[in-house]
């Protein structure tokens, strides 16, 4: 079976996509919590001008990877960042009013790869594709917002390494459970149960 899906006319979102897509964002938001638990945790084993954190940002991109395969509509990565971003703030988040801005950038880059594919391939590739855009919306954000005043060589590793993270934690981590998702039955009523891609 190849990774194109046809959606219906006018690619509207029915109710079990809203439903499902804001639960899956709501659980990553409270995710997202905990997980800047675990990144405070690991920051102080690296030296203090170590970029060697970021690899693990790539959880924070993981529902802008996961809702778009499971529901397959247009905007499902934004809308699924957005969300997340915003349980996280709203929950005490440490970083405030800037996971807002974090959420809108990574949900954009991914967002950007699936329209590119034109909302009809949810192949492992893209998957990948959209992790890393992902990645890249954050790596731009923390440049301008964080890292300017750091070496180039701190810049370019730390770009490097929250992309990649992006790429094997949202991209494969997303697509892995979208596909077991989808073998369990339980998101049959959506496209991406309807449709277990391969490779």
């Amino acid at each position: 079976m190849t990774g194109t899906t046809r959606l219906s006319p006018g690619r509207r979102w029915g109710t079990a996509d809203i439903v499902v897509a804001a639960v899956l964002a709501v659980v990553s938001g409270v995710v997202f919590l905990g997980w800047g638990s675990v990144y405070n945790a690991v920051a102080p084993l690296f030296s203090a001008t170590s970029p060697g954190p970021a690899i693990i940002s790539g959880l924070w991109f993981f529902p802008a990877v996961l809702v778009p395969l499971v529901v397959r509509r247009p905007g499902a990565a934004l809308f699924a960042e957005m969300v997340a971003a915003s349980v996280e703030a709203m929950l005490g988040g440490q970083w405030g009013l800037g996971t807002l801005i974090s959420g809108l950038v990574q949900g954009l880059g991914a967002e950007l790869v699936f329209a590119l594919f034109g909302y009809r391939r949810y192949t492992l590739p893209v998957a990948l594709l959209a992790g890393g855009a992902a990645g890249v919306g954050a790596a731009a954000y923390e440049t301008i917002g964080r890292n300017l005043a750091q070496p180039a060589w701190y810049v370019t590793t730390y770009a490097a390494l929250t992309i990649l993270g992006g790429v094997v934690i949202a991209g494969l981590g997303s697509w892995l459970l979208a596909q077991a998702l989808a073998k369990t039955g339980v998101l049959d009523a959506l496209a991406g149960g309807r449709r277990r891609e391969r490779v």
